[in-house]
């Protein structure tokens, strides 16, 4: 059996979640928005659960949550529909990091053609970007500041909680990419302070295709949005459209198991961190880690194997595991990663570096038929 170690990539749904998505497209059939019937009053009380399910699992209110197609859909909303307050308020600046996910970085880089200026904080050589490095960037007119909380290339976690004192200290709007922490660092994420907060189903074990848009209220006005598309009132205006609701269900029950389990999760990732690690060590391949593993998540792992290029150890390893070498947004045509020559690390070490990432369903990892791949394609 192949072992499935791309969790970064995209979670295996659970089963629970699963029944409960059948169990909507079974028996709810009206459209949330259809106020006058009982049909759409049913939708619409699938999808306000949910709601409270995702806000108590992040400590937030259920109206600051707003459902979207995925992470992607909420960082463009987050940047791009910041771009009229931002030329209103003389505020044409933003700031983020190098190592962003591409679906901060290119918005960005659109609102960069448009006038707006932005800048963009490089990482040390483990991975991580430093707290005064992002406010150095930040001066008066600066409309937003963008970073993820841990990177899904690395898994090493970035310093969100002091980056949003900061801008809140300031006045700037901070908004967080919590794709693959979200469900994970529960309590981080609850105490820290932030307006916007992007999350995706697929990455707590939840359905692919739903996400949110956290915004957080203040003096109860929300962050100063525009929507990027028209044609309806659904999510407060914020994003028209049908609603979802048999997937909104289904993020919402992953949301709830996530609350519930996430202590016990992440304490059996830790394990198998510790045994991969433990495996590694005792092996006769030589081998990089990269990234500082004290900041780095329990559930990742990016790693070169001296002399062997990643493309083709992955394609030896095809009948053994799915593994990735970078985002799998950007891994279909491949590319040396962006975020490994922002560290600095040598070209030869990137072009080893693959990403092994793995979750609650992982019984164990055998690594003994990789490193004897590796120890094979090392001996040549």
């Amino acid at each position: 059996m192949i072992q499935y170690l791309d969790y970064n990539a995209s979670t295996p749904i659970d089963t629970q979640v699963v029944d409960c998505i059948m169990q909507v497209y079974k028996d709810i059939i009206g459209n949330a928005d259809s106020r006058t019937h009982k049909h759409g009053e049913q939708a619409k009380q699938v999808v306000e659960n949910a709601r409270l399910q995702i806000a108590t699992l992040l400590g937030v209110l259920p109206k600051e949550v707003y459902f979207t197609s995925g992470a992607t859909e909420s960082n463009n909303l987050a940047i791009l529909g910041l771009q009229a307050y931002a030329n209103t308020h003389g505020k044409n600046h933003m700031v983020s990091t190098v190592i962003e996910h591409k679906s901060v970085l290119e918005p960005l880089m659109q609102l960069q053609k448009q006038g707006i200026a932005v800048d963009f904080a490089k990482p040390n050589g483990g991975g991580s970007v430093s707290c005064d490095a992002m406010i150095d960037l930040i001066k008066p007119h600066t409309a937003l500041v963008t970073m993820q909380q841990v990177n899904n290339e690395t898994g090493v976690v970035q310093p969100i909680q002091e980056v949003g004192e900061y801008c809140k200290a300031k006045g700037v709007w901070f908004h967080i990419d919590a794709a693959q922490s979200f469900g994970k660092m529960v309590e981080e994420l609850r105490r820290s302070s932030y307006d916007m907060l992007s999350v995706s189903g697929h990455k707590i074990y939840g359905p692919q295709g739903i996400g949110a848009l956290v915004l957080k209220t203040k003096n109860y006005k929300r962050p100063p949005l525009c929507p990027l598309v028209f044609g309806g009132g659904q999510e407060n205006g914020m994003r028209p459209g049908t609603s979802s609701v048999a997937l909104i269900a289904g993020f919402g029950k992953a949301a709830e198991l996530a609350n519930h389990n996430y202590k016990k999760w992440q304490q059996h990732c830790h394990l198998i961190k510790t045994s991969v690690l433990q495996q590694l060590s005792q092996s006769k391949a030589r081998y990089t880690i990269n990234g500082d593993q004290t900041r780095c998540v329990n559930n990742t792992l990016n790693l070169s194997f001296e002399g062997i290029n990643s493309e083709a150890l992955l394609l030896a390893l095809k009948s053994e595991y799915s593994v990735s070498n970078g985002s799998a947004c950007t891994s279909k045509d491949y590319q040396p990663s962006f975020v490994l020559q922002a560290m600095g690390l040598a070209p030869e070490i990137i072009a080893s570096a693959i990403r092994l990432s793995w979750g609650k369903d992982t019984p164990s990892i055998n690594l003994d038929p990789m490193l004897s791949i590796v120890q094979d394609m090392q001996s040549c």
